[in-house]
């Protein structure tokens, strides 16, 4: 029979309209006090959370002598049958600005949202003692790392009670609720499973009777969590209540003592738990988080290991929640949801100590379970960056929190912002202390003692390019200007972007012989032969650096591993023998640069039969220098000591390290120097080998309707007839004409780090007839295009010149 909730059980679930008490910022004698029986009832649950915010609290002072904990609050369970059906709780999606996420509340008067009984006014939260960087660890340890005679102390485990509800039988009791509308049995299930962690393991331990302390298997039946999430969601809402007052409960119990597996598998599960995507709950999942954040890095170890094995779609879930959460706190749609910053200023530290852990599983994972720029948080571009910046120089990995010790969270949009002002007030200092050094000497202060002055004449570019910024070495962080000898011109940023086409190309040329192209991975390698000097390397890597500076995108194809090894170490070392740019490097750096000669390899390793016998190897390495086979031992007596099925793996490591790391090795020290003696800074901390990569060469994510939107014309009108041919015709672009197009028009076919809209495109009306093909000026980003009748020779037209744009077609 179907029982109807009575209006006493309603009122107990959600609060009172008056109740002005806080949740978890002030302690049950703190609050007003409730006059009506109703209002009692809605007090109950603020009393449960004011219980575990006190616990806390008392934990943090640690004042006077041992205090008990705040007992276990009792809940009447509902015997309610036929409960009201409430909305799902979805994800706010998180690809705009935090305008664009806000959360509908529905009113109280015709129905609460699933989880607004949490929450009545908390405007005026108690703050509790303040986290740093590391969320400062609790006096709790883990089991595990307790000395023997510790462990003798520590009380013994009590033996879960035993499962009695399986996957099948959770399904079938929610389409039986579903069917007669009778949700009582569902309830009983969600209200005990989590009224305590020893009932969160009950439930969902695969073995109640095996310990599962394995990093790999945290023992978790993955399916039957997936299952009971996706059902509470769609569940009426006191179901969805009864659970939050649950994990109050247990967030209460668990604050104190030391931590054992089981405890480790329930955070694991509540941390998965989709009612944490409204304001509504997020005071409880800021202690969620807190209490998660506040585990010793043992147990942090087992979770990394373990968030590992979430799929996919709930890792993302998860990520969504966390980045959602420190967006809201940082700019609340609804300010009057959440109590003020100041109050809680533990929150966000909390969160972004459980993303790293969520950012280490996804680096451990291979291949990552999703892409780096997921953990992006769009909303800290609008944040005063170079504060953060600041403070973190300042303070370090101290107790005064910095977004910039959690990078992984700032965009490279952000990042690149942080590096253009750092530069920026690098530039400035310099050029003061130039002026104020001339103003000394009584000389005469010149403008151009401002910048970078670089005079190159085009038929000697590289060693005029290399005189001039090894003899200007002291300026290399002014603002770059370019001019070229013998010709009338300004520099605007035209001839600067000439200067830096011109001599890529000439350096990277085959002939050149710095550089060896690998066209079976379309990228660059440092030549191995040995030279008597290594400043050519030292004019690339200060050429790198003065584009980043500059913010000028090179057509600079180079392997993942050398942006890897440019940041070993991000800060250059004082002392100046100590080796740099030695990167960790695997098979699969080597694939990226020689992947014929890393699939053999990876041959070598598979191979089932006698390696020493059929592969007759050593420890050796054979290369050709000048028309000679020289060979190089991989070890102390290489030559002597047979590669064999045993040592097979110690041999590739030692041949990939040999080949990206050793022979190269005085090539690439002085292209690390020649890079860092101009962006030296203490940004490059802050970025992953991949984001380097971005900002020196440009991504190479192409929009073009994002082009479309952003591009310039100039004699031309963008609803003229040929503009419209012309989009037309790109955007029906394969991908491959796509990039041609833009190494065409601008140079690189790779887009600088804020997108289209930092191309400055433009298209120009050409007063040639229309017989010719479209013409480019590089330098500019400008396209001159012919006033074509059709679209058909428009196309013919465009397709011939930006395919035969390289020497005239000629290879």
């Amino acid at each position: 029979m179907s029982l109807q909730p009575s209006e006493a059980n309603s009122e107990l679930l959600s609060p009172a309209a008056g109740d002005k008490r806080l949740l978890l910022g002030c302690s049950a004698e703190e609050g007003e006090r409730a006059d009506s029986p109703a209002e009692a009832a809605g007090s109950e649950q603020d009393e449960r959370a004011a219980a575990l915010a006190a616990a806390e609290e008392e934990e943090e002072g640690g004042g006077g002598g041992e205090k008990k904990l705040p007992p276990q609050l009792t809940e009447p369970r509902a015997a309610s049958g036929s409960l009201e059906t409430g909305p799902k709780n979805d994800i706010s999606p998180f690809s705009s600005f935090i305008s664009t996420i806000s959360q509908k509340q529905e009113d109280t008067g015709s129905g609460s949202s699933p989880t607004e009984f949490v929450i009545a006014d908390i405007k005026n939260a108690k703050e509790l003692p303040s986290l740093g960087h590391d969320v400062r660890q609790k006096q709790r340890t883990s089991v595990d790392i307790l000395t023997a005679e510790m462990k003798v102390s520590v009380p013994p485990e009590h033996p879960l009670p035993i499962q009695t509800k399986t996957l099948i039988d959770f399904r079938e009791d929610i389409e039986k609720a579903k069917l007669s509308g009778d949700w009582k049995t569902v309830y009983d299930f969600y209200s005990k499973t989590f009224d305590s962690f020893p009932e969160i393991n009950t439930a969902f331990k695969k073995n109640i009777d095996a310990p599962f302390n394995s990093i790999e298997d945290c023992g978790v039946d993955a399916k039957f969590v997936n299952a009971v999430y996706d059902a509470l969601l769609s569940s009426p809402q006191d179901i969805q209540k009864c659970v939050l007052k649950g994990i109050i409960n247990g967030l209460l119990q668990e604050w104190k003592g030391p931590r054992t597996k089981d405890d480790l598998r329930a955070y694991f599960v509540l941390i998965q738990n989709p009612l944490f995507s409204t304001t509504s709950t997020f005071v409880i999942y800021a202690h969620l988080l807190r209490q998660i954040a506040a585990l010793t890095e043992g147990d942090h170890h087992f979770l990394t290991h373990w968030f590992k094995k979430i799929s996919q779609k709930r890792f993302k879930q998860v990520l969504d929640r966390l980045l959602q959460f420190i967006s809201l706190r940082l700019f609340p749609a609804k300010p009057e949801e959440l109590p003020p910053l100041e109050k809680c200023s533990w929150w966000i530290p909390s969160a972004a100590k459980v993303l790293s852990l969520f950012n280490t599983s996804n680096s451990l994972a291979n291949p990552s379970i999703v892409p780096y720029m997921d953990f992006y948080n769009s909303t800290l571009d609008h944040i005063d960056l170079m504060e953060e910046y600041h403070n973190w120089q300042c303070y370090g990995n101290s107790q005064r929190f910095s977004f910039c010790q959690y990078p992984f969270i700032i965009s490279i949009a952000a990042k690149k912002v942080i590096i253009q002002k750092d530069s920026e007030q690098q530039m400035i200092n310099i050029a003061r202390q130039s002026l104020v050094d001339k103003v000394s000497r009584r000389q005469r202060p010149d403008m151009n003692m401002l910048f970078l002055n670089v005079k190159v004449r085009r038929m000697h570019l590289v060693s005029d390019s290399l005189d001039e910024l090894t003899r200007k070495r002291a300026d290399l962080k002014k603002k770059l200007k370019v001019t070229f000898v013998g010709e009338a011109g300004l520099d605007m940023g035209g001839l600067t972007k000439e200067w830096f086409l011109l001599l890529i190309r000439q350096i990277f040329h085959p002939d050149y012989g710095m550089f060896t192209y690998h066209k079976d991975s379309h990228c660059h390698w440092f030549s191995s032969l040995n030279c008597d000097n290594y400043s050519e390397f030292r004019l690339v890597g200060a050429l790198m650096g003065l584009a980043v500076y500059n913010s000028i995108t090179l057509d600079i194809r180079f392997p993942l591993c050398c942006y890897k090894k440019l940041l070993s170490p991000p800060i250059v070392p004082c002392d100046q023998n100590a080796p740099v740019g030695i990167g960790s490097v695997t098979i699969d750096d080597l694939c990226r640069v020689m992947p014929e000669l890393a699939h053999g390899l990876n041959e070598l390793l598979s191979y089932e039969g006698n390696v020493e016998e059929d592969f007759y190897s050593t420890f050796q390495v054979f290369q050709e220098e000048f028309g000679v086979i020289k060979c190089y031992n991989l070890k102390p007596d290489g030559d002597k000591i047979a590669v064999t099925n045993q040592n097979r793996k110690e041999y590739v490591q030692l041949y990939v390290d040999f080949l990206l790391n050793k022979s190269i090795y005085k090539q690439f020290a002085a292209f690390y120097y020649g890079f860092h003696s101009v962006c030296a800074s203490y940004a490059l901390m802050l970025l992953r080998p991949e984001e380097v990569e971005i900002l020196v060469c440009g991504s190479p994510e192409l929009d073009m309707h994002s082009l479309q939107k952003h591009t310039q014309y100039d004699g031309y009108q963008k609803t003229d007839l040929t503009v419209r041919y012309f989009w037309e015709v790109v955007l029906e672009f394969p991908l491959e004409l796509q990039k041609k197009l833009l190494h065409f028009a601008t140079g690189s076919d790779r887009v600088p780090v804020g997108g289209m809209a930092d191309l400055n495109f433009k298209i120009s009306k050409s007063e040639a007839s229309t017989n010719w093909l479209p013409v480019a000026h590089t330098c500019f980003n400008q396209l001159c295009l012919p006033p074509y009748k059709t679209k058909k020779e428009l196309k013919q037209k465009l397709t011939i010149g930006i395919s035969n744009a390289e020497g005239f077609g000629l290879e």
